[in-house]
Formats: structure tokens, C-alpha cells, sequence
């Protein structure tokens, strides 16, 4: 894999950076109907990008660490601008930043002090980020379409984003420290 930039679904990647702002600049504008649309686009966009990976035969390590910075930079900046907007409560925004922050100090110290390169995300993690986009999906619906089921759908997967949050931040590190361990014990040899 090679630091390929002209890819489609490095392209895919990009628009969805693209989407962030004007994500963000609706929900602060309180034009809900438009931030839930782009939201919606930027979630296609990043299933489509890693559908035409594979199939394209595209895939590539630009693409590999872009995708996660994307993922990461919408939904980082909608849980923060939602909670700047008291619409979803401080809390959950305070422990999903701290986990992305800590994890993000933590690997580039590792990175800096030991071989370890290997930082690919826990299935927990994974599952987090599957919940944000379904809390952040509900709450930005929740603000177009009053129903009850959206309501509490919503509140349900936030608190299960704070669950999530927290043991996924416990098992990466128990990963990354397994990890740190495997290299160095192979270098000590």
C-alpha cells in the first residue's frame, strides 16, 4: 500500500472533510433539515469510499489514516457544537473527547518512544463510532421530526455512546499495551 492520493476514495474522503463545516455552520444556524441532509451524505460518502476500496482495489494508507481523521473531525465537531447549542448535554461531548484526546496523546507518544506502529482501532472502538453516528443521526432528526420513538432512541444511544466510550477507551489501551509488549519483547530477542 502506497501513499496514493488520486483515488476515488481518497477523493470520497476529502469531500467528506469538505461537509464538515457547512455541518456544523446549519446546525448552528439552526437549520436542522440541512445539517441532518449533509449528515446523511457524509455518512453515504464514507460507506461508498470504503465499498470502492475494495472493489477499485484502491485502498491505500493515505486512505487509511484520512478516514478515521474524517470520521473523528464530523462527529467530534457535532457532538461539540450540539452541546454548545444545549441539545445534547455536556457530558457525553466531556468523555468523548477525552477518550479521542487520550488515545490520540497516548499513540503519539508511543509512536515517538518505541517501534509500535500498529494503532488500528479495537472492535469497541468501532462500535463506538457506530453509535455516535446513529445518537448524532437521532438527535439532528429529533430536531426535525417530533416523534417520541426518535426521543428516546436518541437518549438511549447516547448513553450507550457513554458506555461504549469508556470501555472502549479501557480496552484500547489494554490493546495497545499488548501491542507495545509483543514489539518489544520481539526486539528484545
Amino acid at each position: 500500500m502506497i501513499w496514493r492520493f488520486w483515488t476515488v476514495p481518497n477523493q470520497l474522503t476529502l469531500a467528506r472533510l469538505i461537509f464538515v463545516p457547512f455541518v456544523i455552520t446549519n446546525v448552528l444556524d439552526y437549520n436542522f433539515k440541512w445539517a441532518l441532509g449533509l449528515f446523511i451524505a457524509a455518512g453515504l460518502s464514507d460507506g461508498l469510499d470504503g465499498l470502492l476500496a475494495r472493489w477499485l482495489k484502491q485502498r491505500s494508507t493515505l486512505g487509511e489514516y484520512l478516514d478515521p481523521i474524517a470520521d473523528k473531525l464530523l462527529l467530534s465537531s457535532l457532538f461539540l457544537v450540539l452541546s454548545f447549542r444545549q441539545i445534547i448535554p455536556w457530558r457525553f461531548t466531556v468523555v468523548v473527547f477525552s477518550r479521542d484526546i487520550c488515545i490520540l496523546m497516548l499513540c503519539a507518544l508511543i509512536y515517538v518512544t518505541t517501534p509500535l506502529r500498529d494503532f488500528r482501532p479495537s472492535f469497541l472502538g468501532k462500535l463506538n463510532t457506530v453509535a455516535q453516528v446513529g445518537a448524532l443521526f437521532l438527535v439532528l432528526l429529533n430536531e426535525v421530526v417530533d416523534r417520541n420513538w426518535i426521543y428516546v432512541g436518541k437518549d438511549y444511544l447516547l448513553w450507550t455512546v457513554f458506555a461504549l466510550t469508556c470501555l472502549s477507551a479501557l480496552h484500547y489501551l489494554y490493546l495497545v499495551g499488548y501491542r507495545l509488549h509483543q514489539v518489544t519483547s520481539a526486539a528484545s530477542k
